[in-house]
């Protein structure tokens, strides 16, 4: 697979994500529209990796890292997620008007 191909598929997973996490208004798909825009970034930074910087340690130490930092960011989000459906009793972005109680 060349380059050009992973940066399309790459730039397909971003613009899917966006609209994703524009259009919907349940907090769940806004979370699963993030993950894909941060899928697409790494599958940019594999391909610049292993195509373009000849397979460098240094590039596949940086998604390890990215890979970390995404799974922490959605645990932490999905339980901001519980929180507040727990408190509001809604997962709707558009009903929470107010984050106070």
């Amino acid at each position: 697979m060349t380059l050009t191909a992973l940066l399309l598929v790459a730039a397909a997973l971003i613009g899917i994500g966006l609209y994703g996490a524009l259009s919907q208004q349940s907090f769940v798909m806004l979370m699963m529209g993030l993950e894909l825009m941060l899928n697409g970034v790494l599958l940019a930074a594999v391909g610049f990796w292993s195509l373009a910087a000849g397979g460098a340690p240094a590039g596949q130490l940086l998604v390890i890292i990215t890979m970390a930092v995404m799974a922490v960011e959605m645990a932490v989000g999905f339980a901001l997620i519980a929180a507040v459906y727990r408190n509001r009793q809604t997962d709707m972005t558009e009903s929470l008007d107010t984050m106070k109680h």
